[in-house]
Protein backbone atom coordinates (compact mmCIF):
# COMPACT_ATOMS: atom_id res chain seq x y z
CA UNK A 1 0.00 0.00 0.00
CA UNK A 2 1.04 3.45 -0.53
CA UNK A 3 0.70 5.31 3.03
CA UNK A 4 3.06 4.66 6.35
CA UNK A 5 1.73 2.46 9.04
CA UNK A 6 2.96 3.44 12.04
CA UNK A 7 1.71 1.88 15.67
CA UNK A 8 2.39 2.85 19.42
CA UNK A 9 3.48 0.02 21.65
CA UNK A 10 4.31 -0.25 25.41
CA UNK A 11 2.83 -1.27 28.99
CA UNK A 12 -0.10 -0.14 30.67
CA UNK A 13 1.36 3.32 32.12
CA UNK A 14 3.74 3.91 29.74
CA UNK A 15 2.40 7.21 28.83
CA UNK A 16 0.64 6.11 24.90
CA UNK A 17 -2.53 8.09 25.02
CA UNK A 18 -0.52 11.19 26.56
CA UNK A 19 2.42 11.13 24.05
CA UNK A 20 -0.16 10.94 21.19
CA UNK A 21 -2.13 13.60 22.29
CA UNK A 22 1.03 15.91 21.93
CA UNK A 23 2.83 13.99 19.17
CA UNK A 24 -0.07 14.45 16.85
CA UNK A 25 -0.77 17.96 16.52
CA UNK A 26 3.72 18.18 15.52
CA UNK A 27 2.79 15.20 12.82
CA UNK A 28 0.13 16.74 11.58
CA UNK A 29 1.64 20.16 11.19
CA UNK A 30 5.45 18.74 9.87
CA UNK A 31 4.65 15.77 7.59
CA UNK A 32 3.25 16.26 3.92
CA UNK A 33 0.77 12.91 4.22
CA UNK A 34 -2.81 13.11 5.82
CA UNK A 35 -2.92 11.55 9.04
CA UNK A 36 -5.12 9.38 10.20
CA UNK A 37 -5.31 8.47 14.08
CA UNK A 38 -6.71 5.45 15.59
CA UNK A 39 -6.22 2.52 18.28
CA UNK A 40 -6.83 -1.10 19.24
CA UNK A 41 -9.25 -2.41 20.47
CA UNK A 42 -10.96 -0.11 18.51
CA UNK A 43 -10.89 2.48 15.55
CA UNK A 44 -14.58 1.26 14.05
CA UNK A 45 -17.64 0.78 15.66
CA UNK A 46 -18.19 -3.22 15.75
CA UNK A 47 -14.48 -3.12 16.99
CA UNK A 48 -15.02 -0.25 19.82
CA UNK A 49 -18.27 -2.51 21.17
CA UNK A 50 -15.45 -5.54 21.00
CA UNK A 51 -12.91 -3.24 22.96
CA UNK A 52 -15.77 -2.47 25.52
CA UNK A 53 -16.36 -6.54 26.14
CA UNK A 54 -12.80 -7.05 26.36
CA UNK A 55 -11.70 -4.47 29.25
CA UNK A 56 -15.14 -4.77 31.07
CA UNK A 57 -14.03 -4.69 34.61
CA UNK A 58 -16.91 -7.10 35.19
CA UNK A 59 -15.58 -9.67 33.28
CA UNK A 60 -13.59 -11.54 35.72
CA UNK A 61 -14.36 -14.38 34.16
CA UNK A 62 -13.46 -14.11 30.41
CA UNK A 63 -11.57 -16.95 29.07
CA UNK A 64 -7.68 -15.98 28.29
CA UNK A 65 -8.08 -17.70 24.58
CA UNK A 66 -11.63 -15.46 24.09
CA UNK A 67 -9.70 -12.53 25.01
CA UNK A 68 -7.18 -13.37 22.51
CA UNK A 69 -9.71 -14.30 19.94
CA UNK A 70 -11.45 -10.94 20.45
CA UNK A 71 -8.74 -9.01 20.33
CA UNK A 72 -8.57 -10.56 16.83
CA UNK A 73 -11.49 -10.10 15.84
CA UNK A 74 -11.79 -6.52 16.94
CA UNK A 75 -8.57 -6.02 14.92
CA UNK A 76 -10.01 -7.79 11.99
CA UNK A 77 -12.37 -5.33 11.71
CA UNK A 78 -10.57 -2.08 12.22
CA UNK A 79 -7.92 -3.27 9.50
CA UNK A 80 -10.88 -3.62 7.11
CA UNK A 81 -12.45 -0.59 7.69
CA UNK A 82 -10.22 2.16 8.69
CA UNK A 83 -6.77 0.87 8.32
CA UNK A 84 -6.24 -0.30 5.14
CA UNK A 85 -8.38 2.48 3.41
CA UNK A 86 -6.10 4.73 4.63
CA UNK A 87 -3.36 3.28 3.64
CA UNK A 88 -4.36 2.79 -0.03
CA UNK A 89 -5.17 6.81 0.13
CA UNK A 90 -1.46 7.44 1.01
CA UNK A 91 -2.26 8.56 4.29
CA UNK A 92 0.61 8.37 7.72
CA UNK A 93 -1.48 5.97 9.57
CA UNK A 94 -0.41 6.18 13.16
CA UNK A 95 -2.18 3.19 15.66
CA UNK A 96 -2.17 3.01 19.61
CA UNK A 97 -1.33 -0.77 19.98
CA UNK A 98 -1.06 -3.36 16.94
CA UNK A 99 -0.73 -7.26 17.04
CA UNK A 100 2.32 -6.37 19.17
CA UNK A 101 0.45 -6.29 22.17
CA UNK A 102 -1.32 -9.28 21.57
CA UNK A 103 1.53 -11.01 21.53
CA UNK A 104 2.80 -9.30 24.65
CA UNK A 105 -0.30 -9.62 26.60
CA UNK A 106 -1.93 -12.67 25.40
CA UNK A 107 1.09 -14.79 24.16
CA UNK A 108 4.00 -13.90 26.64
CA UNK A 109 1.80 -13.16 30.06
CA UNK A 110 -1.20 -14.78 29.85
CA UNK A 111 0.49 -18.22 28.54
CA UNK A 112 -1.08 -18.88 25.66
CA UNK A 113 2.30 -18.71 23.74
CA UNK A 114 3.83 -16.04 21.44
CA UNK A 115 3.38 -18.42 17.91
CA UNK A 116 0.28 -19.26 19.03
CA UNK A 117 -1.18 -15.71 19.05
CA UNK A 118 1.10 -15.23 16.13
CA UNK A 119 -1.10 -17.48 13.73
CA UNK A 120 -4.01 -16.24 15.06
CA UNK A 121 -3.21 -12.46 14.34
CA UNK A 122 -1.62 -13.36 11.25
CA UNK A 123 -4.85 -14.82 9.94
CA UNK A 124 -6.63 -12.11 11.60
CA UNK A 125 -4.63 -9.27 9.28
CA UNK A 126 -3.45 -10.98 6.50
CA UNK A 127 0.18 -10.61 7.62
CA UNK A 128 0.12 -6.83 7.59
CA UNK A 129 2.93 -5.20 9.23
CA UNK A 130 3.74 -2.06 10.33
CA UNK A 131 6.44 -0.09 8.78
CA UNK A 132 7.85 1.48 12.24
CA UNK A 133 6.53 0.63 15.64
CA UNK A 134 7.61 2.58 18.69
CA UNK A 135 7.89 1.37 21.84
CA UNK A 136 7.17 3.28 25.09
CA UNK A 137 9.11 1.23 28.04
CA UNK A 138 8.57 2.15 31.24
CA UNK A 139 9.39 -0.59 34.28
CA UNK A 140 6.30 -2.10 35.73
CA UNK A 141 6.18 -0.59 38.99
CA UNK A 142 6.38 2.66 37.57
CA UNK A 143 3.69 2.07 34.97
CA UNK A 144 1.35 1.06 37.58
CA UNK A 145 2.45 3.52 40.04
CA UNK A 146 1.25 5.79 37.22
CA UNK A 147 -2.06 3.80 36.74
CA UNK A 148 -2.42 4.42 40.18
CA UNK A 149 -1.77 7.74 40.56
CA UNK A 150 -4.47 9.11 37.43
CA UNK A 151 -7.47 6.33 38.60
CA UNK A 152 -9.55 9.47 38.94
CA UNK A 153 -8.94 10.58 34.96
CA UNK A 154 -8.01 7.06 33.34
CA UNK A 155 -10.41 4.66 32.73
CA UNK A 156 -9.31 1.66 35.11
CA UNK A 157 -9.85 -1.63 33.19
CA UNK A 158 -9.69 -5.10 33.60
CA UNK A 159 -5.83 -5.69 32.42
CA UNK A 160 -5.40 -2.72 34.87
CA UNK A 161 -6.15 -5.31 37.67
CA UNK A 162 -3.60 -7.54 37.23
CA UNK A 163 -0.96 -7.71 39.53
CA UNK A 164 2.91 -6.53 39.13
CA UNK A 165 4.25 -9.78 38.31
CA UNK A 166 1.55 -10.12 34.89
CA UNK A 167 2.92 -6.36 34.32
CA UNK A 168 6.51 -7.48 34.44
CA UNK A 169 6.10 -10.28 31.86
CA UNK A 170 3.97 -7.86 29.43
CA UNK A 171 7.34 -5.89 29.51
CA UNK A 172 10.13 -8.72 29.17
CA UNK A 173 7.95 -9.93 25.88
CA UNK A 174 8.02 -6.36 24.73
CA UNK A 175 11.58 -6.28 25.37
CA UNK A 176 12.72 -9.59 23.45
CA UNK A 177 10.19 -8.42 20.66
CA UNK A 178 12.48 -5.26 19.63
CA UNK A 179 15.64 -7.12 20.44
CA UNK A 180 14.14 -9.54 17.87
CA UNK A 181 12.95 -6.77 15.46
CA UNK A 182 15.50 -4.21 15.56
CA UNK A 183 14.54 -2.76 11.75
CA UNK A 184 10.90 -1.82 12.94
CA UNK A 185 10.81 -1.60 16.63
CA UNK A 186 12.71 1.36 18.23
CA UNK A 187 12.61 1.60 22.24
CA UNK A 188 11.78 4.89 23.55
CA UNK A 189 12.43 5.79 26.65
CA UNK A 190 9.01 6.47 28.01
CA UNK A 191 10.66 7.77 32.20
CA UNK A 192 11.35 11.23 30.92
CA UNK A 193 9.29 13.99 30.73
CA UNK A 194 6.24 14.13 27.92
CA UNK A 195 8.07 16.52 25.95
CA UNK A 196 11.71 14.59 25.89
CA UNK A 197 9.29 11.09 25.03
CA UNK A 198 7.37 13.40 21.96
CA UNK A 199 10.55 14.74 20.81
CA UNK A 200 12.26 10.97 20.55
CA UNK A 201 9.40 9.77 18.87
CA UNK A 202 9.33 12.83 16.48
CA UNK A 203 12.46 12.55 15.90
CA UNK A 204 12.54 8.83 14.90
CA UNK A 205 9.55 8.75 12.35
CA UNK A 206 11.43 11.69 10.86
CA UNK A 207 14.77 9.34 10.99
CA UNK A 208 13.21 6.82 8.95
CA UNK A 209 10.79 8.86 6.72
CA UNK A 210 12.85 11.49 5.84
CA UNK A 211 11.71 12.52 2.45
CA UNK A 212 8.03 12.60 3.99
CA UNK A 213 8.88 15.84 5.74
Amino acid sequence: MAGIFITVEGPDGAGKTSVLRELLPLLESTIKMNVVATREPGGSRIAEEIRELILNPQNTEMDIRTEALLYAAARRQHLIERINPALAKDALVICDRFVDSSLAYQGAARGIGISEVAAINHFATDGVTPDLTLYLDVEASVGIERINRNKETRQFDRLDQEKLEFHEAVRAAYLTLVAENPARITLIDASGTIEEVVAACLDQIKRVFPTKF
